[in-house]
């Protein structure tokens, strides 16, 4: 048994598997974040433990069973975060979050006190990374910066709860612009330049390694066995890519979700600063990756539906997929920079608009106009990662904006790859719908038909002969549906397709 536990900004998620990797049970907890100030994000470290505290306890009186057999504990969570901690290990203030803001000046001063900061780091310094939040807190809170004594990333912070051991893993570290992300260690000038140095930083771990123990008080809590390790686990985006296989040289994703991520796996640390594009260590040892982010993605189809007057974004999206291809080419475009852009642009203040608007176009083509210029927005911050070696067969596509399937094909011509969706994602809560309404079924004598479908460019993007290896590929990383639902395999016939419009 396998206990995974993920610290995101709303919620604290609990997931068990058994050693086939299967599903046994899932526990949430809710958090808030509190913003007492503009700009400012900031949550109590206390608040983390006691939702911990409540998922266990939820899956010690659920699955006693399975968790007296448990093996190993992983964490992942929101990156960037600063937890500071005095002589006795105690918290001094609320936790400043990834997405806090106050912090813009100190990051033009670090830039300027260490001008090899993005050589060394692989970013530029931004308020959402911690060291310029470390900096902040000792010009605005001398008093408490003195009496700081350590400082912890928030899932690492969990692990210190845990276990006792102030440990943090590559992947969350290379998110705090103290890490020399080529050499896998701190950077002795970078905590300099934020006063401080490697007794106030965790020991440093892989993400696969064993970090520390679990508290032996916490094992006879909650029923587990007595020596329980804990891996180094992950930041946020490196876990989800573990999650889906994309661990080797030329795998990755693409997010369609509020923002906008292109993440691709690398063997080696190739930093693109200049264009705001993001260097990290991956999560497995001799990996990293790189990241674009745009700031307004789905995002920018929820303001324009609403302000268009469509009924949901799926209206929008539908209008804009019937607008005939003549319109299409004279449609105006769109520049998504709605909240600004990170990557290639680097431009917090950069504004949305739509250029070439005539008294002609009506609300589908100013439709068609967002969708596109997202998918416009992610080929740019896929071209900052140049040539990755290999070159990028394909990408998967996650997200709630992959649910819509003509969006996803707009992107794929937009990137010239190929994009990996997975289907059948509602098939539990259909369901459990089912069941609570008084459908009564024997899963043993029930079949389910579950797909699998491969969004490909058209053929008028010049795409090479691709078929076979993106097959290949789809077999070997495909997540395994019947697992996921824990289906009995033998009830399962699955049908499959590769479609190219």
């Amino acid at each position: 048994m396998f206990l995974g536990l993920d610290l995101g900004t709303s919620e604290l998620k609990a997931l068990l598997l058994n050693d086939q990797h299967q599903v046994l049970a899932t526990a949430r907890a809710p958090l808030t974040v509190q913003r007492p100030q503009s700009l400012w994000s900031e949550q109590d470290p206390a608040s983390w433990w006691q939702a911990l505290q409540q998922v266990m306890d939820s899956l010690q009186r659920s699955h006693p069973e399975a968790l007296s057999q448990l093996q190993g504990v992983g964490l992942s969570g929101q990156m960037h975060g600063a937890v500071l901690m005095d002589a006795q290990g105690d918290v001094l203030r609320p936790a400043i979050l990834w997405n806090d803001g106050r912090s813009a000046a100190q990051c033009e001063q670090l830039t300027q006190q260490v001008p090899e900061l993005s050589r060394i780091t692989g970013n530029l310094a931004m308020p959402g990374f911690t060291a310029p939040k470390l900096l902040w807190v000792r010009e605005h809170e001398p008093a408490l910066f003195a009496q700081t004594k350590r400082v912890l990333l928030p899932k690492d912070w969990l692990r210190w709860q845990l276990t006792g051991e102030a440990v943090s893993e590559m992947s969350d570290a290379a998110g705090t612009l103290w890490l020399d992300t080529g050499r896998r260690d701190w950077s002795d000038v970078m905590l300099a330049a934020c006063g401080l140095d490697r007794s106030h930083m965790p020991r440093l771990v892989e993400g696969s390694e064993v970090s520390a123990f679990l508290k032996p008080e916490l094992c006879r809590r909650w029923g587990l066995p007595d020596r329980v390790p804990v891996a180094g686990g992950a930041g946020d985006n490196a876990a989800s890519a573990v999650g889906m296989g994309l661990v080797r040289p030329g795998q990755g994703f693409v997010s369609l979700g509020t923002s906008g991520v292109v993440f691709v796996s690398g063997a080696r640390f190739a930093p693109n600063p200049a264009q705001g594009l993001h260097a990290f260590c991956h999560a497995l040892p001799g990996r990293w990756h790189q990241m674009s982010v745009m700031l307004s993605a789905a995002s920018a189809v929820t303001w324009a539906a609403k302000n268009l007057a469509f009924a949901d974004e799926a209206s929008l999206l539908a209008a804009a997929a019937q607008l005939p291809v003549s319109d299409r080419r004279t449609a105006p475009l769109f520049l998504p920079y709605l909240s600004g852009e990170r990557t290639p642009h680097n431009q917090p203040l950069a504004t949305a608009c739509w250029f070439g608007l005539t008294a002609a176009h009506g609300r589908e083509s100013l439709a068609y106009a967002v969708a596109e210029g997202v998918a416009l927005g992610l080929r740019d911050g896929l071209q900052t990662l140049g040539s990755p070696e290999p070159a990028l067969q394909s990408l998967s596509l996650v997200g709630g904006g992959a649910r819509d399937a003509w969006w996803a094909q707009l992107l794929a011509d937009a990137l010239g790859l190929p994009l990996t969706l997975h289907e059948g994602a509602e098939t539990g809560a259909a369901l459990g719908a089912a069941r609570k309404q008084g459908l009564k079924f024997d899963i043993m004598s029930t079949s389910f038909f579950l797909g699998r479908r491969s969004v490909v460019p058209s053929a008028q993007s010049g795409m090479p002969l691709w078929q076979d290896r993106i097959y290949i590929f789809l077999l070997k990383n495909a997540a395994n549906p019947t697992e996921f639902f824990r289906i009995p395999p033998g009830r399962v016939v699955e049908l499959g397709a590769q479609v190219s419009v």
